[in-house]
């Protein structure tokens, strides 16, 4: 993967100065230095000609292109990832027979016991009768086969109840739709599950798509996205300043205390959705990368070259993607940068059964095993 990234920011590099020359981060002119992709991460404020850049590549064909970027390649500094491990999580725990407390408890345990490394929970405050707007993973565009009154717990109080009965495994949210939150009072409670779960929160977040659910709650629904975007920034300012400022469009507030912030320092946003805006918002903000469903190299990559042009390490922004059906392509998926790999505990749209019960649960200890380093 630190190879693959590498590879990324030469594309940058070049697409940014097509004789392949480094740019000075101070000027935005070329620079003599022979190191200049190490400042990479300052030039985005330095775009030039993006367009006529492009065309240049094109022009000098496959080879030409292949033959200036490598220099730049050789010379980037190499991203050390902390192991090649694959890492395993539960899907979507508190939908099904899981809104049960007892059976929630029992899958979680099972689950940590097993080695699975997170389990992760869905939201849907209501669900408006009769809903117009499209359901994005399934044909007819509805949610559980049409049936609007599934029963579907709060994933953070959910998260909170099985904090209390494990000690391992990280509790996520896949996802939180966070533009129909207060983004100081869901600060407030992320913080306080992860200081008191120690610290195995992950908090993943989406704009949304039930148009009618917005209207109920009482949110906007136009802007989600902007909002998003302003509420992640704000959240992250309560989570790790002393003395929380924040200005915005949507959010104000001076020296506004939260406390306890989180355990971990601040707490993982991994960005879900399907979309190359999802990928975008990834890799401009996000830590992580969950595509609702399969694994796009192409998102995948999307993700990865934005961060690169916001001055980020790609490889900060961690891939999650949905079990696959043949275990055997798992080092495949492994191979595009994917590092967790989700296994559905109840069958949804587009998404078979990977996890029937507890007993299932425990009997993945071989498998996670098995493909834990690829």
């Amino acid at each position: 993967m630190a190879r693959r990234c590498d590879l990324l920011r030469a594309v940058i590099r070049i697409r940014d100065d097509p004789n392949g020359t480094p740019i000075d981060p101070n000027s935005g002119h070329p620079s003599s230095r022979e190191d200049g992709i190490g400042d990479l991460d300052h030039q985005a404020r330095f775009r030039t000609s993006k367009r006529d850049s492009r065309t240049s590549i094109i022009k000098r064909g496959p080879l030409g292109w292949y033959l200036r970027a490598m220099p730049h390649i050789l010379r980037a500094p190499r991203w050390e990832s902390e192991g090649s491990a694959l890492k395993f999580g539960l899907r979507y725990c508190n939908t099904g027979r899981y809104t049960n407390p007892a059976r929630a408890v029992e899958l979680v345990q099972a689950g940590e016991e097993a080695g699975f490394e997170s389990a992760w929970t869905v939201e849907h405050t209501v669900v408006p009768g009769g809903y117009e707007s499209t359901y994005p993973y399934s044909p007819d565009g509805k949610m559980a086969g049409g049936t609007d009154d599934f029963p579907l717990p709060d994933p953070l109080i959910w998260m909170a109840y099985v904090a209390a009965a494990t000690s391992r495994i990280r509790l996520a949210t896949g996802i939180l739709i966070l533009p129909q939150h207060n983004p100081v009072i869901t600060a407030k409670q992320v913080a306080t599950l992860d200081h008191m779960s120690g610290g195995r929160v992950l908090l993943g977040i989406g704009v949304g798509w039930l148009a009618e659910e917005f209207a109920a709650i009482g949110a906007s629904f136009d802007d989600r996205g902007p909002r998003t975007d302003e509420y992640v920034a704000a959240m992250r300012e309560l989570w790790t300043s002393p003395a929380p400022t924040f200005h915005g469009d949507y959010v104000n507030f001076d020296a506004a205390h939260c406390q306890p912030q989180p355990a971990q320092g601040s707490v993982p946003i991994i960005v879900g959705g399907h979309s190359r805006a999802a990928a975008r918002r990834a890799g401009r903000i996000g830590d992580g990368f969950f595509p609702a469903r399969g694994a796009s190299e192409e998102l995948i990559n999307l993700a990865r070259t934005t961060a690169i042009e916001h001055g980020r390490d790609p490889e900060a922004v961690e891939i999650t993607a949905s079990l696959p059906e043949d275990l055997e392509t798992i080092p495949q998926l492994a191979s595009i940068g994917v590092t967790r790999l989700l296994v559905p505990v109840n069958a949804m749209a587009g998404l078979a059964t990977g996890v029937s019960g507890p007993e299932d649960a425990l009997a993945w200890r071989e498998t996670i095993e098995r493909y834990g380093e690829v």
